[in-house]
């Protein structure tokens, strides 16, 4: 099982903004990916990084993933629990259910920063925001 953590974010909402990943498998890391993304939003930068997991887990050819974020409003949305209201989000949103759905078992999962990876991939993307400066 693949335990994957994506965080993304922005300095300012919109404001430069980047994603990162941690891919862990039976709690060893086996990949980290950061990207710089320009100016965006928050959400924007936490679906993009969201996207990027599921597209990682699809080429590792994973059968079960936990995706693990520190966005409740991501999360909750991925489960259908929040509607996505923003026109802006809803493409993306749209784009990472039908990616999701090509994985037969999958979990959308949300935790503090603090926990788990997380501070990894936070550290990841922050990391790829001070090289653009």
């Amino acid at each position: 099982m693949y335990r994957i953590f994506s965080d993304g974010g922005s300095r300012g909402n919109p404001g430069p903004s980047a994603f990162a990943i941690v891919v862990t498998e039976n709690g060893r890391t086996v990949h980290e990916h950061s990207e710089f993304l320009g100016v965006n939003t928050n959400n924007y930068a936490e679906y993009r990084g969201l996207i990027a997991a599921i597209t990682k887990a699809i080429d590792l050819g994973a059968e079960e993933v936990e995706f693990i974020l520190d966005s409740e409003l991501v999360v909750k949305q991925m489960r259908g629990e929040y509607k996505v209201r923003n026109p802006n989000i809803s493409g993306l949103h749209r784009d990472a259910k039908a990616l999701a759905s090509l994985i037969p078992s999958v979990r959308f999962t949300n935790v503090r920063r603090s926990e788990q990876m997380i501070p990894r991939a936070d550290a990841l993307l922050n990391a790829e925001l001070d090289a653009r400066r």
